[in-house]
């Protein structure tokens, strides 16, 4: 499903995307960078490739393989559906081409001065139980790791859990552990369960790359589709200090 995708900055370090951003005077990464700077530091992503024309689209839409998902990518859009800039579950290449025109031009509609550099073509991925990780730096205590539920269920619920960078092997236990809705990820209601090992596993490569880079100001992964078996970031958002 998820093969080993090209995408920008794939021969690139960390330390390198983010200093790319910044020469060009950028605090925010693309998603397709955001991915980038995630899998080099080891956290399971579904990989973004960066296409500036619709026939650039398709032919990185028949590499991944369909059903595909298209996002606009500009490093003016934050929330891209709100702009209907994401098209979900596109199965053949001329669905593909007419959705590249289309999320593009409604990017524009809506947020005329964007720089939009393209669209991020991505295999869809399987649906899992959507939880968020996040990173957030505080004044008094520094950067602080985030983890709940996903989707539109966080900005609703609240319901989420917080820990100090760095943090431990406990730490990452907890966390899964204390958010209210933790039977959801047990398997609610015959519901397979989560793979909760592989959202610690994250949580802990998450505080990893804050020590090593602390330029990252925030950071949020939603949603992470979590499996029986792993878990994945679908969505990535990268910004600098």
């Amino acid at each position: 499903m998820m093969g080993a995708t090209r995408h920008v900055g794939a021969d690139m370090s960390i330390a390198e995307v983010l200093e790319r951003a910044r020469a060009q005077g950028r605090r925010t990464l693309t998603e397709v960078e955001s991915k980038q700077v995630l899998a080099e530091a080891g956290i399971a992503v579904v990989p973004a490739r960066l296409a500036t024309t619709p026939q650039e689209a398709v032919d990185a839409a028949r590499e991944v393989g369909f059903p595909v998902v298209l996002k606009v990518v500009s490093p003016d859009i934050v929330h891209k559906t709100d702009v209907g800039g994401v098209r979900l579950g596109l199965q053949n290449a001329e669905e593909v081409a007419r959705a590249f025109t289309e999320v593009v031009e409604s990017a524009r509609r809506h947020v005329p001065d964007a720089r939009i550099e393209g669209v991020s073509v991505q295999a869809q991925a399987p649906a899992g139980i959507e939880v968020i990780l996040g990173l957030s730096q505080d004044p008094q205590f520094g950067p602080v790791l985030m983890f709940g539920l996903g989707g539109i269920l966080v900005e609703v619920l609240k319901d989420v859990s917080f820990r100090i960078v760095p943090i431990t092997p406990r730490d990452a236990h907890q966390m899964v552990r204390e958010i209210r809705a933790f039977p959801v990820l047990q398997g609610y209601r015959g519901q397979p369960p989560a793979d909760l090992s592989a959202l610690e596993a994250m949580l802990l490569r998450l505080s990893a790359l804050a020590e090593a880079h602390p330029e990252v100001a925030e950071l949020d992964l939603n949603p992470v589709f979590a499996y029986p078996q792993g878990a994945v970031a679908v969505d990535a958002r990268i910004v600098l200090s």
